[in-house]
């Protein structure tokens, strides 16, 4: 039983096709909770349904064990960041993170000491009697933020906060949204469409796709181990490298091209006789060296990043890239060989896209905790 339980949860729009279909959700409490998707995926409007801003077509939604499905928002003791900000023009950022505490009638007295601890906390002490057009976008989502830190509601929500703010300043608001969560103790969803905000934030993360849940599960899970195709391709960047393939007696042939030989051993016997789609990361892809099975591979496009170079090439009608660490100076054309070992290869059944069989590496890599 979580703080916060979804059960068979639906929505739709005039009676017509769901655009959420039975959603169960159990999440803790002093839980960081992910929902990722692309746009149209249905993350948005969950999330506002949990909020009280959007109406539940079905199934029950309970709140630290209370049922909630019919009541206001103000009645459900958590507070909201939107991707506007939605911060009022004319009031001052002392007002505006007032606001709400004006509305509920809250002492004065106490006001102002939440006020106090709050932009401190947040960094906005010296800011407080300017108005939003004279703070800059980082400065504007703080004040956002201070906005629901001041109610001191116990679970926050955050609808796509980050996505008006420059690069570096998003990994910025990260470390502070996550560091703000976990000092305050509090229970967080957070909605995003960008995997590496998902990644880096999440205890868990929910893969929601066409309003359906494709997969639950802590990050290093959806990335060693995804459910399915969608969320293969959806998790990391860059996305996992997917292919059809055939399996022989000792060799899996990728796209016609390529030919992995194997044993008997390396593969479940419920593997064999499927249509297969087989997925393979960037990183294992290493450039090949002698006394290792590789393949040549002809370079199509080549991106430097600095601390690692990301090398493009062609299987069949697939594009794949590999990411090598460092900086190597090939350029486009160039014939290099890589290294492919069954053992980085994760297979997926053609028909359902679920996976069968998750790259074996994955269980031997060291995982550090600290």
């Amino acid at each position: 039983m979580g703080y916060i339980e979804l059960m068979d949860i639906s929505k739709s729009y005039n009676k017509q096709s769901n655009v959420l279909n039975g959603i169960d959700l159990n999440i803790e409490k002093g839980e960081f909770f992910v929902l990722v998707g692309p746009s149209g995926s249905g993350k948005s409007t969950l999330l506002r349904m949990i909020a009280g801003l959007e109406e539940i077509s079905g199934g029950t939604l309970k709140i630290n064990e209370k049922i909630v499905n019919h009541l206001p928002p103000k009645d459900r003791n958590l507070s909201m960041v939107f991707q506007n900000y939605a911060l009022y023009p004319h009031l001052t950022v002392e007002q505006n993170i007032l606001f709400g505490l004006n509305a509920r009638k809250i002492d004065k007295q106490v006001q102002k000491k939440r006020l106090e601890e709050t932009a401190k906390l947040m960094g906005l002490s010296d800011l407080l009697k300017r108005k939003p057009r004279e703070l800059s976008g980082g400065q504007r989502q703080r004040v956002a933020l201070a906005r629901a830190v001041v109610s001191e509601a116990p679970l926050c929500l955050m609808d796509e906060p980050l996505s008006n703010l420059d690069a570096k300043l998003r990994a910025n608001m990260r470390i502070e949204i996550r560091r703000l969560q976990k000092q305050l103790g509090l229970t967080m969803i957070y909605v995003t469409h960008d995997q590496v905000e998902a990644m880096t934030m999440g205890d868990r993360i929910m893969v929601l796709n066409d309003g359906v849940i494709q997969q639950v599960g802590e990050p290093i899970t959806l990335y060693n181990k995804p459910s399915n195709l969608f969320v293969a391709s959806f998790i990391g960047s860059p996305k996992m490298n997917l292919g059809k393939a055939v399996l022989t007696d000792d060799h899996l042939i990728i796209e016609e091209e390529l030919k992995i030989p194997i044993n008997s051993t390396q593969i479940e016997t419920n593997i064999k006789n499927k249509n297969l789609i087989i997925g393979i990361r960037a990183e294992n892809l290493p450039l090949g060296s002698n006394g290792e099975e590789t393949y040549e591979i002809e370079v199509v496009n080549v991106e430097q990043l600095g601390n690692e170079t990301l090398v493009s090439f062609e299987v069949g009608s697939e594009l794949w890239t590999a990411k090598w660490l460092g900086q190597w100076l090939g350029k486009v054309g160039d014939k290099v060989p890589v290294h492919i070992s069954i053992e980085n290869i994760h297979f997926f059944d053609a028909h359902t896209g679920n996976l069968i069989q998750a790259a074996s590496n994955t269980n031997k890599q060291e995982v550090v905790k600290i």
